[in-house]
């Protein structure tokens, strides 16, 4: 037989084997670890989409998502990512606060780690260097409870003559104690004292604010966790309800008709999470990826919720406004 001949006769079946082969061929899975609710992160996840997209990868076409969700219970966090590990999904984005970060980070120690931490991850543990984070973990390192100062500011600025002003805290969040501290010393830089509100679950809400009606404080600020952010709609509504002016962490909290939000915009860290998990999908190493500093924060107003509670906003709020909603 001619080779002419020959080539003609075997190659289509060289074709159909290729194309068997790459029709068995599954396409990567990503594990995605949340401490936060399927139920409220619709925006996060697109924004997280946007980013795998630009690194070439879309789910449901050229990837797969494994989605664990905690629901603001942080015990579950350490399961769920052994759940992950044991599926070998080929990197894992942790979403939703250090907690979840941390959990992975003791789940595996050679499945890249893409995180979203609002601590320090050199002092925490989970990378040796910002620039060259040596070990299965990189990620996106936001201000969040170093801003709890800051938000305690824009509360004084709005009521000046604060006799009172309440922070309401998630005691199970491993960075509650720090944020207590931070915005402790801040008061009293202002000769101020604080109320400190505890809320682990949502049955700890009504006797929180049953508290803060009681003790008559003037403003509220909510501190940044993911379980309250998670019930960030329900949290709004029983605020409203007391009638007392409150600081958020996320302008997502804005949306929901809180008064005032102060922080780094979040889409962008989801989308950086995005991008970096597409990226080590196509090879890259987490020693490769930085850890990149949230820099871009956000000043919210709601002008609707502040004359539902009869709150006059001064100029100078407004004028440093990013957003004011109307």
């Amino acid at each position: 037989m001619r080779r002419r001949e020959f080539i003609a006769l075997i190659g289509p079946l060289i074709v159909g084997t290729a194309t068997a082969h790459a029709q068995k061929r599954t396409p990567p899975e990503i594990g995605w670890l949340s401490s936060r609710s399927a139920s409220e992160s619709d925006s996060v996840i697109a924004a997280f989409h946007d980013g795998l997209k630009e690194s070439g990868y879309v789910e449901g076409q050229n990837v797969t998502v494994q989605y664990r969700w905690a629901n603001g219970h942080y015990d579950q966090l350490p399961a769920l990512a052994v759940d992950l590990v044991n599926r070998h999904v080929a990197v894992i984005a942790t979403v939703g606060g250090t907690v979840s970060a941390l959990a992975a980070k003791v789940a595996t120690t050679t499945i890249p780690i893409v995180f979203i931490s609002d601590q320090d991850p050199v002092k925490v543990g989970l990378v040796n260097n910002l620039n060259r984070p040596a070990g299965n973990a990189t990620g996106v390192s936001q201000f969040t409870s170093e801003l709890e100062a800051k938000r305690l500011e824009l509360l004084r600025e709005l009521i000046p003559n604060a006799r009172l002003i309440a922070i309401l805290v998630n005691p199970t969040y491993p960075d509650a104690e720090t944020q207590v501290k931070q915005t402790e010393e801040a008061a009293q830089k202002f000769s101020e004292h604080l109320l400190v509100l505890k809320a682990s679950n949502v049955s700890d809400f009504e006797p929180a604010f049953a508290t803060l009606m009681e003790r008559r404080a003037d403003a509220l600020l909510v501190a940044s966790d993911p379980f309250l952010s998670s019930q960030r709609n329900e949290l709004v509504a029983l605020i409203a309800r007391t009638g007392v002016p409150a600081i958020y962490q996320f302008r997502q909290y804005a949306l929901a008709g809180g008064l005032m939000s102060y922080g780094t915009r979040l889409q962008d860290s989801y989308r950086q999470v995005g991008l970096y998990t597409g990226q080590i999908l196509k090879g890259a190493k987490p020693i490769d990826l930085p850890v990149v500093r949230s820099v871009n924060f956000e000043f919210v107003i709601n002008m609707k919720t502040a004359n539902a509670l009869g709150v006059a906003i001064p100029q100078a709020l407004l004028a440093r406004a990013d957003e004011v909603i109307e």
